[in-house]
């Protein structure tokens, strides 16, 4: 089951909202198989603004990080189907950016977007939006966090 993760699980792996959560996205990241997940170049893309203008880091520091997350995982690609069924999902509230990164997740077979800020358990192609950070977990990001994928 393949997942994909949403900008702020890896702004908080990064460290920015504090060392509580840094340690919940970094624990969270470490138990998911990397062959399973996928990065939406949107996540990549929001990241290196959260990095530089909320946590202070240079563009240069921002960009390695990047780097090491893209060198990481596979990335989603933003092509022109994602961006017009991205423009569809606006009619549900979804913001546009939200939008690529749930479509973007559904173009790469995901069946989890993991995201602590999105419409939890919004299903969409497929996809459910699930809080990693929620308790108790989603039956599906516990069994895929416990091996049983």
């Amino acid at each position: 089951m393949r997942v994909a993760l949403d900008t702020n699980v890896l702004a908080y792996a990064e460290g920015v909202n504090g060392l509580a959560m840094k340690k919940a996205a970094l624990d969270l990241v470490d138990k998911l198989p990397p062959n399973l997940v996928a990065l939406p170049v949107q996540s990549l893309g929001e990241l290196f603004q959260v990095l530089v203008k909320k946590a202070g880091r240079s563009p240069a520091e921002a960009r390695q990080a990047i780097l090491s997350w893209r060198n990481a995982y596979a990335i989603v690609e933003t092509s022109a189907d994602v961006l017009l069924a991205a423009l569809d999902l606006t009619v549900r509230r979804f913001s546009i950016w939200d939008a690529v990164i749930l479509c973007a997740a559904a173009e790469a077979d995901c069946h989890l977007l993991l995201s602590e800020d999105m419409q939890d358990g919004f299903v969409w192609r497929g996809v459910t939006i699930v809080n990693p950070f929620a308790k108790p977990k989603h039956p599906q990001l516990d069994a895929l966090l416990r091996g049983r994928p």
